[in-house]
């Protein structure tokens, strides 16, 4: 019995490859598509800048909020902050005018205002702010170098009431290139290190004590010369009151006596009446026994007759 070989007389159709790559390639170019357009697009937020970039220089910046384009693959971005910054420095040592060593700690409020300058010098904010607080340190210790320590933590004796004026405008001179700009430098903190620290704390509270004691002193000396002049400007008030009582009181006695003499000068039997009545108030009571003479001016004017002979 013979080989025989049994073949599939069915035909089978050939695979369609051209089909399947020409989808593939429109859904690579879709996508490449869509890269492409989101690689074009960039958001500006309200609070920052968009750097546009090309080959690393910079070519524009956007500041309005809102949806901007750039060339795809070809430009980048940078994001900068738009809105003041705050900066805290590490606490740093110096020495004061008087040789003293103190620990200070200052803290930087600042922005940005030219992000292409800034990206061409500090490249980003994290470099901006290391050269800022480099300038605000090497300020900081110039000045209050100048100054002793004394002056710097006691309020009656500093010459610190422009100090932080005088730093942020020298800062701000010498941030002038690096598109940033200082708003305000304050220094929180004024210690001392640990070694000296008591031994400060107890001459300045006998400093203290003893700018009491002075005060108290001049309290009561105070106090004694405001009595003092007190009492005598009342003594004077009392001499006058009583010279100017005095003299109202013989003026009106005077003037009382010239009324007296003008109204009994009218009448003088009247006047002797008055003036023997007068004398009663003083010698005739309800226990006064009298024995007159019948003559007497007493007890003609009791008998009714006075005046008569």
């Amino acid at each position: 019995m013979s080989d025989e070989k049994v073949f599939d007389m069915k035909k089978s159709k050939p695979v369609n490859f051209r089909k399947y790559i020409k989808v593939g390639l429109s859904i690579l170019i879709l996508i490449l598509a869509l890269i492409t357009v989101f690689n074009s697009m960039m958001i500006t937020k309200e609070g920052e800048y968009k750097v546009v970039r090309q080959f690393g220089e910079v070519v524009r910046v956007e500041e309005e909020p809102g949806l901007h384009f750039k060339v795809p693959f070809i430009q980048t971005t940078t994001t900068l902050p738009n809105k003041n910054l705050s900066y805290d420095m590490e606490e740093q040592e110096i020495n004061t005018l008087d040789k003293k060593r103190i620990i200070i700690d200052n803290y930087a409020v600042w922005h940005i205002t030219d992000p292409t300058q800034m990206i061409n010098t500090a490249k980003t904010v994290v470099g901006a702010q290391s050269r800022m607080g480099e300038f605000i340190f090497s300020t900081v210790r110039t000045e209050l170098g100048q100054m002793n320590y004394e002056e710097i933590v006691n309020d009656e004796k500093s010459s610190r009431s422009n100090l932080n004026t005088r730093i942020t405008e020298r800062v701000n001179e010498l941030l002038s290139d690096y598109g940033a700009k200082v708003r305000d430098v304050r220094i929180k903190r004024t210690d001392l290190p640990t070694d000296n620290e008591q031994t400060v704390y107890t001459r300045m509270i006998s400093e203290r004590e003893s700018k009491a004691q002075e005060y108290l002193s001049q309290g009561e000396a105070e106090k004694s010369r405001i009595m003092a002049e007190t009492d005598r400007e009342v003594q004077e008030m009392l001499s006058t009151a009583s010279a100017d009582a005095e003299k109202i009181r013989a003026e009106g006695e005077q003037e009382a006596a010239q009324i007296y003499n003008k109204a009994f000068s009218k009448d003088p039997e009247f006047y002797r009446l008055y003036r023997t009545l007068e004398s009663y108030k003083s010698t005739v009571d309800d226990q006064t026994t009298i024995i007159l003479p019948h003559d007497s001016p007493y007890a003609r004017a009791l008998l009714g007759y006075f005046g008569e002979e």
